[in-house]
């Protein structure tokens, strides 16, 4: 087992003339909860496709436990898009008979209790649930795998305030303990409380990766504080907006 779970060296993705993200560099061990934090834009949504596979670098290395994103990373990695990408027709039953066909590691009972405490039930259609419900389910799903990595796309964008604590606690108590949870958003006020690393990334580049404790005692702020120091200049949407 590699002493890392994921491993990036001067990992660069560009479309066309744009440039995504620009010779990254960082390593992140196990059993670590990390925050990928920056404005909308600077190339959080890219790493993470990149990670899962589904985008290939344009230069550069990318390892999830030693090896390159492929068949054997994709059962290593949950992942949870920043859209939603269950379809309505669908019930309960049908879409965690998906998640235990396709995932071996995947926890029917687990998913089956996360459920029932969102008073979700098996048979309930997807298109009559509320947007709300419907992220929750999918993340009850998504952390009902014992996957040794963990990416969440803004899992909590677009939700009130009351959802956002019951994600992060959901988060909390059902990954992996031995698994690494990679976050990425923009609200790091939400999140800041749950981290062990934050990782800064600033127009597709890394400007900062480090232990929570000791940026708190390096800089005499918070992570949210040093988020809006780092980004004050930065309009949210910024250069790259969608990546």
């Amino acid at each position: 087992m590699n002493d890392f779970i994921i491993q990036c060296r001067g990992l660069t993705k560009n479309y066309g003339t744009k440039t995504a993200l620009e010779q990254v560099e960082f390593s992140i061990g196990r059993g670590r909860i990390v925050g990928l934090l920056g404005p909308n834009g600077s190339g959080k949504t890219t790493l993470i496709k990149l990670l899962c596979g589904l985008l290939q670098p344009t230069s550069g290395e990318l390892l999830i436990d030693g090896h390159t994103p492929g068949a054997y990373t994709k059962g290593q990695v949950s992942y949870l898009p920043d859209r939603m990408y269950v379809a309505d027709w669908m019930k309960v039953r049908d879409l965690m008979g998906f998640f235990r066909d396709f995932y071996q590691d995947f926890d029917g009972a687990k998913a089956s209790e996360m459920c029932q405490r969102l008073g979700i039930q098996e048979k309930d259609r997807i298109k009559a649930m509320s947007k709300g419900t419907k992220e929750k389910l999918q993340l009850a799903l998504v952390m009902s795998r014992k996957a040794q990595l963990y990416l969440l796309d803004e899992p909590i964008a677009g939700v009130d305030p009351a959802a956002r604590d019951y994600i992060m606690n959901t988060i909390l108590t059902n990954y992996n303990e031995n698994g690494t949870v990679l976050i990425s958003t923009h609200l790091i006020g939400d999140v800041e409380r749950v981290l062990d690393e934050a990782m800064f990334l600033k127009n597709g580049r890394m400007v900062r990766h480090q232990n929570v404790d000791d940026l708190r005692q390096q800089e005499g702020k918070s992570v949210d504080a040093l988020f809006r120091e780092i980004f004050r200049t930065e309009p949210f949407g910024g250069e790259y907006h969608g990546f």
